[in-house]
């Protein structure tokens, strides 16, 4: 099963219709995508993955290996309510966090924020193609996220440690994530990313020549009135060595008012009489603009009509 890869410089091409079809199945029919040539500069990419490595090696190895579940799974007990992570999150926006992550080095702390804001874009620039491609208004998901303060920024940045027992506990347990829409660098050498498709699991590869993992999450799902999906995903362990997952989240303010976008809800609590007495005198007119009128007459605004029927 090949994932599908959206090669963002042909937005500005002729093949521009074609790639924003291929976006608009990677949502609807996968909920998970890869994407390139998406303007994050490479050498930033590069430089916050070796000083994440780095950081794991200096700061978070030896207490991973002080935890629980590493006891536990040293006793061969299996694990089934906790993961075989090493993490941390990192705020960006509404405020910030990382002057307080005080074993950050301050190298680290200057190149992720330098990386996020560049996926800030990159997350803005996916969610107004998702909003043409739903036929809404440009910023409609931006502003759904907004609140009062704008949309909410986040990095998990986690290391899925090498394990010696790999199926007796999961590097991450199966989920699907709660906001909206998720950036991933990942490591360009250990797999273990799994996504739930068409009843069987998918192996992601490890993401090469820079490509950005992008998925999908809840709130997505909800303001698409369920056409663009939230997939179910999970990591495996591995003994293959350890696996980097630099995962960016942009995600509705904690006051944002989640709700279906109007225009993609289809109509409900009508008379089929009513359905038919418009479908005879509209047959050959735009169905969506059909849906739209029962949505008003349903809703007790008749006058608002959007079609005008013809005698």
């Amino acid at each position: 099963m090949e994932i599908p890869v959206i090669d963002f410089s042909n937005l500005e091409s002729k093949k521009r219709s074609e790639t924003m079809a291929l976006l608009h199945e990677a949502c609807e029919k996968w909920g998970f995508f890869m994407i390139e040539n998406h303007g994050i500069d490479k050498e930033l990419m590069e430089r916050v993955k070796h000083l994440t490595n780095q950081h794991y090696e200096e700061n978070m190895k030896d207490s991973f290996y002080e935890t629980k579940a590493v006891k536990t799974l040293e006793n061969n007990g299996f694990i089934s309510n906790k993961d075989w992570e090493s993490s941390f999150f990192v705020q960006h926006h509404t405020s910030s966090n990382i002057n307080e992550l005080a074993s950050l080095s301050q190298d680290l702390r200057e190149t992720m924020d330098a990386y996020i804001d560049q996926q800030i874009k990159l997350a803005e620039k996916l969610s107004e193609l998702m909003c043409e491609n739903l036929g809404i208004q440009k910023y409609r998901l931006i502003e759904a996220f907004s609140g009062s303060k704008g949309p909410s920024v986040g990095t998990k940045v986690a290391i899925y440690p090498q394990c010696p027992h790999p199926e007796l506990i999961r590097g991450l347990r199966e989920h699907t994530d709660a906001g909206g829409i998720i950036l991933l660098l990942q490591d360009d050498k250990v797999p273990g990313l799994e996504f739930f498709k068409d009843g069987k699991w998918v192996k992601i590869p490890p993401s090469k020549n820079n490509r950005i993992f992008i998925n999908t999450g809840d709130q997505v799902e909800i303001l698409s009135n369920g056409v663009y999906k939230s997939a179910l995903h999970r990591v495996m362990a591995t003994k293959d060595g350890n696996r980097l997952s630099i995962a960016t989240f942009y995600n509705p303010a904690g006051d944002a008012i989640i709700s279906p976008v109007s225009k993609l809800l289809l109509p409900n609590h009508f008379r089929f009489d009513d359905y038919l007495n418009l479908y005879t005198k509209t047959k050959f007119e735009d169905k969506g603009l059909r849906f739209e009128t029962m949505k008003n007459m349903a809703a007790g605004n008749s006058h608002q009509r959007v079609l005008t029927t013809k005698n």
